[in-house]
């Protein structure tokens, strides 16, 4: 692959590799039981349950061609690989949509809402809501692959998006992110802000939640119950890399411990769209080096907002933090604000027909 080229790219994990995950979860090693009085993380059988159904009923080839379903491409930026869906509409005048996902997450997340979103009249839609959707694996995660160096800042992440879109053809877009996928579209419009047409964001990191008692006291239980993993990726990630990389049970505890964490108790994340979303960063082995997207935000400045790019704000009732309107505001260019009425962390997989809804009403104010 040439610096500039953009190919195709098709998912096809050695038969080895499948055989080797099965081979490697049924040899586990699991604690002894004890005896334990209030909230320690995942409960052991949580994982159990999980790491049996992956060992067993769980299909990474059906998994795989639902993903392979999907148009993808790939290109080197900045020396690394970047990968992404590249599903274009049917309809010829769609708005280009960047959706960006965060840790753990994947491309997996938003595999409910590329139909709905890119062909809106086959899923009962209007036909001037469809979009051409460029979804990457953020560089170090998934399908993009180890990073071969650090630095891998959430700015430096967003400039080699900027260069993936423009390569694919778009001059104009609009972002979507979530998780670290917000920290990325906010550096996004900084970065190409006379690309980006508009930038919804589920989170908004680094905006001062101080003068809200609601909201601070919300973000101090995070910091205080909910942080651990947190802590130990911005300190100490390499001491983390070997587990992430040789136990499969591990690596399953590690993430699904925070869509137990982060999602609305009142609602369900799929289990086989869970392990598939386990099982790329397993066969991609980018457990380590997505992990340290947090050792490098802890060590560089935190940027700010851009208040030139039309930015909208949906607020999610169990997400991990709700910031307040007001300073919101303050910090960028607020033409937009939802309060969805159910849903956490991860949108796209708990609430995807609000998302879908939600993105396609944001699209048509930032084209007006």
């Amino acid at each position: 692959m040439s610096e500039t080229a953009v190919t195709p790219f098709r998912i096809d994990v050695p038969q080895q590799d499948v055989d080797d995950l099965t081979y490697r979860l049924r040899r586990t090693r699991w604690p002894v039981a004890q005896d334990l009085s209030g909230e320690r993380g995942i409960p052991v059988e949580r994982v159990r349950t999980l790491a049996e159904r992956w060992a067993t009923t769980w299909d990474w080839r059906a998994q795989e061609a639902a993903l392979n379903a999907w148009p993808q491409v790939a290109t080197i930026v900045d020396g690394a690989r970047v990968h992404a869906l590249h599903v274009r509409s049917p309809e010829p005048d769609a708005a280009p949509l960047v959706l960006l996902h965060g840790w753990p997450g994947s491309v997996v997340e938003f595999l409910r809402v590329l139909g709905p979103l890119s062909d809106p009249a086959a899923h009962g839609g209007d036909p001037a809501d469809a979009a051409h959707l460029v979804v990457p694996s953020l560089p170090g995660f998934g399908f993009s692959g180890p990073t071969p160096d650090g630095g891998w800042t959430p700015a430096r992440m967003a400039r080699a998006i900027a260069e993936l879109v423009a390569r694919l053809g778009y001059d104009r877009y609009v972002v979507h992110g979530g998780d670290w996928g917000s920290h990325v579209g906010r550096d996004l419009a900084v970065a190409d802000g006379a690309h980006v047409a508009g930038l919804h964001v589920t989170m908004t990191p680094g905006i001062d939640v101080s003068d809200d008692p609601a909201a601070a006291q919300r973000w101090k239980h995070y910091g205080r119950e909910l942080a651990g993993y947190n802590k130990l990726q911005s300190t100490r990630p390499l001491s983390l890399a070997p587990a992430l990389t040789d136990s499969p049970a591990g690596l399953l505890a590690w993430i699904a411990e925070r869509f137990v964490d982060w999602t609305d108790p009142a609602g369900e994340v799929d289990d086989e769209q869970l392990l598939a979303n386990v099982a790329v960063y397993w066969f991609t082995r980018t457990g380590p080096s997505s992990a340290q997207l947090y050792w490098e935000r802890a060590h560089a400045p935190t940027p700010g907002w851009s208040r030139d790019v039309p930015t909208g704000v949906a607020v999610l009732p169990h997400d991990l933090a709700r910031p307040p309107r007001a300073a919101v505001e303050e910090a960028v260019d607020l033409v937009s604000w939802t309060e969805l009425p159910r849903g956490g962390h991860f949108a796209a997989m708990e609430v995807p027909d609000l998302l879908v809804e939600e993105l396609r009403r944001f699209v048509r104010r930032v084209r007006q």
